[in-house]
């Protein structure tokens, strides 16, 4: 069975490493660059409509029966793609940050800070103070993020990061466009993320006629490094069982 997988800001298709391997031996993987980074073209103007037609082409371009997984920004884009393609059989989404009302995500003047860092060069810095201010990562994950494998593909995609949270910080959502999208859908939530990932997927939840929320205990935003095995456990165990009776 085909699998589609979505990173999220700031990353590369290098960021799945640690679970590529477990879930190669079960499923046809495709871990997509999305714009601006790896092997993927870029555009001058930036939209992230165009993010949503991207992943929807690629479901299309893999065929029938496609399981699509999308992490953080990633979500987003995979949540917004289930709309465009008919070619879908399970959605996996890995706290996206929906933007919801009253729960706020973005430090003021985080993104101006960004740009500065970046406009000056400084593209660890860039990604070092949005893990720590916007993911609220904690210290011991982000010391693990900055020896990672997929780290210099962060670095090289560096320049993405302040134009994504532009993007993401007009985004709406909107429920109602979503009663219909009746694939089965689970949403994963660290059990340790910070309030604004938990109140994203309870509202994705409810907007969603077809979904359930999996906890992992312990975890925040980056499973796939700090708990791989039980990161692949829960997509397989969604993935390999009978949809119909997964949703009850």
């Amino acid at each position: 069975m085909p699998l589609v997988l979505v990173h999220g800001t700031g990353g590369a298709y290098s960021r799945w490493k640690p679970v590529l391997p477990a879930l190669e031996r079960q499923f046809t993987v495709y871990a997509i660059d999305r714009r601006g980074r790896g092997e993927s073209g870029d555009d001058s103007s930036y939209a992230i409509e165009r993010e949503f037609e991207d992943v929807a082409a690629v479901v299309n371009a893999v065929g029938d029966e496609v399981n699509l997984l999308g992490h953080s920004y990633g979500g987003i884009c995979a949540l917004e793609a289930a709309l465009l393609t008919p070619h879908l059989n399970c959605l996996i989404l890995y706290e996206p940050p929906l933007p919801v009302p009253g729960v706020p995500i973005y430090p003021e003047g985080v993104i101006d800070r960004l740009q500065a860092l970046l406009d000056a060069g400084d593209r660890a810095g860039v990604l070092t103070t949005f893990m720590r201010e916007v993911v609220r990562m904690p210290a011991h994950e982000l010391d693990m993020f900055q020896t990672s494998p997929a780290f210099p593909a962060r670095l090289a995609a560096a320049h993405t990061l302040p134009r994504e949270l532009r993007a993401h910080e007009a985004y709406r959502f909107q429920p109602e466009r979503f009663k219909r999208l009746n694939v089965p859908t689970l949403l994963l939530l660290g059990g340790d993320s910070p309030a604004f990932f938990k109140a994203a997927v309870e509202t994705l939840h409810n907007a969603l006629p077809n979904s359930r929320i999996v906890v992992l205990p312990g975890q925040q935003h980056i499973a796939m490094d700090t708990a791989p095995d039980l990161f692949v456990r829960e997509v397989e165990t969604f993935l390999s069982g009978p949809t119909s009776d997964q949703l009850q």
